[in-house]
């Protein structure tokens, strides 16, 4: 097939027949997403969430408004050059917000973004060529003329069903538009001298629809935040039990990620705009959607990302609410069809969390036989990352769905009085009602998963866990409240205000 045949005015056609000849294949749960813990996901860096964070805003006078961060493209090198970490062109990125608990959408936030070749080239010889670098020179301001390539991106509010509801776009409270630009990746101090202020002219203030309170919007690379012992714990939890259950020592191992960055959407808003009624509680997910078909091009022709036309529906290829439930809860068979659902289907993936096979799997790893709770089923879970710990972030008609919850009318805890362990920790405004960066989430889901939140939950019922501990037959005992990975989450570098994560690391000093 000719390179002039492949024009895509002549694909779209062809990629409509795929896509119908496809569709017995499709009619499956979509292939898809969070830091590599899917097998389809490997193959689509660009569309991998990573992280979701929601949390009533603790900067100082912004009482009532609620972040939310939803992270892409996992572990970039900050060396990434030359092309670096642009968002998929053809990708449709979502933040759900369920407000009636019923596990279903009412409220999403669509994010699609544009990159734009802007043909930088040089004299050489008399001719002029184009250059091989996404920069010509230093950069410093928004639409900086030195940038060969600038993204854009524009942010849709649906409501009701995603596909079908009512649709306006956010718009900047600053002229009107609703195309915002996005800061290119920390290339280096040298081509970027102060990436924090620079990045800090894309935080845009920005009108709502449907909302009469102004929210913030900020899309762009951060330092990640999330602190993991990652390889070690990947490798059977390689580490000493001495070490592993001693509070002394949670931060005994270097956190492996600590020089990687993420792509972060990043929206403020305030909660009257998020919740229905007199209920407080949110629930939350992000996704990430491709479009059914993909036809490549075996000459693609100049410009950007030419070498495929895709069409047909959108197909979600990544799902993420709760932290690490894809990594460690859903099983291999599983975590592709996990990450092409919706919460509302959630009942097939019910045995993973009522009979979960990570304690099993500790037992083997520390070499520790029946260390695993045996109050089976797990209905400590179920209510911890189904449906909502009663008086803390369930709703009031509660469907039990993987999603992160927050209970809005709880007030936020300052940055410096943020306790770790969260709600664990006696810190109320902390997970699992909602998620903060600074909360250790894997040292909470591990007390979590072995059944430390029941012995917390005490005979005072101080955690509302209720029945859902009775009997909680937890052999470890209190050393079931101790354990961690060994890397502090809280010594992570923060910002104390919008966006909160922290400025990324650059490419070269």
């Amino acid at each position: 097939m000719s390179h002039r045949s492949l024009h895509p005015g002549r694909l779209l056609p062809v990629v409509a027949a795929l896509c119908a000849t496809a569709a017995g294949l499709l009619a499956l749960p979509a292939h898809a997403s969070s830091h590599r813990e899917a097998p389809f996901i490997t193959t689509a860096p660009k569309v991998d969430g990573t992280d979701l964070y929601m949390f009533s805003s603790y900067e100082p006078g912004r009482e009532g408004y609620v972040t939310l961060i939803a992270n892409y493209q996992p572990l970039q090198a900050p060396y990434g050059g030359p092309n670096y970490f642009q968002m998929d062109h053809n990708a449709l990125y979502e933040i759900h917000i369920d407000n009636d608990g019923d596990a279903r959408e009412d409220l999403t936030f669509q994010f699609r973004f544009k990159n734009k070749l802007n043909n930088a080239t040089l004299p050489i010889g008399g001719k002029n060529v184009a250059i091989p670098l996404i920069q010509a020179g230093q950069v410093t301001d928004v639409k900086s003329p030195s940038l060969n390539v600038s993204e854009s991106y524009t942010v849709d509010v649906v409501r009701g069903h995603r596909r079908t509801g009512s649709r306006a776009a956010v718009t900047n409270a600053v002229g009107g538009s609703a195309t915002f630009d996005k800061p290119v990746d920390n290339i280096g101090t040298k081509t970027i001298p102060d990436y924090a202020g620079y990045a800090a002219k894309h935080v845009y203030t920005v009108a709502i629809p449907g909302c009469n309170m102004p929210g913030k919007l900020f899309v762009g690379q951060r330092k990640e935040a999330f602190a993991v012992n990652l390889g070690t714990i990947f490798d059977l939890v390689n580490a000493p039990v001495s070490v592993i259950t001693n509070p002394a020592l949670i931060n005994a191992a270097p956190n492996t990620i600590d020089d990687a960055n993420v792509t972060s959407l990043a929206l403020e808003v305030h909660k009257s705009c998020l919740t229905k009624g007199s209920d407080p509680v949110i629930g939350a997910w992000t996704t990430a959607s491709l479009r059914q078909g993909r036809l490549l091009d075996p000459t693609p022709r100049q410009g950007l990302q030419t070498s495929e036309v895709a069409g047909g529906a959108w197909t979600q290829v990544s799902r993420l609410g709760m932290p690490l439930v894809n990594e460690v809860v859903i099983g291999l068979p599983d975590k592709d069809r996990f990450n092409g659902s919706r919460p509302k289907d959630d009942g097939q993936f019910a045995d993973y969390v009522t009979h979960p096979t990570l304690p099993a799997l500790l037992e083997i790893a520390l070499g520790l036989p029946n260390i695993a709770p045996k109050n089976l089923p797990r209905t400590d879970l179920v209510t911890t990352f189904l449906t909502g710990i009663k008086g803390v972030n369930q709703p009031a008609a509660p469907t039990p769905s993987e999603m992160l919850r927050l209970n809005t009318g709880t007030p936020p805890t300052p940055e410096a009085m943020q306790n770790r362990l969260g709600l664990a920790g006696g810190d109320a405004a902390g997970y699992p009602n909602g998620r903060r960066p600074k909360d250790d989430t894997v040292d909470i889901s591990l007390v979590a998963v072995m059944g430390g939140l029941c012995m917390l939950n005490g005979d005072n019922n101080a955690l509302g866990l209720g029945a859902d501990c009775k009997p909680a037959n937890v052999p470890l005992g209190a050393t079931s409240l101790k354990l961690h990975d060994a890397v502090d989450q809280a010594v992570v570098p923060l910002l104390p205000k919008f966006p909160y994560l922290f400025t990324p690391t650059p490419g070269a000093q």
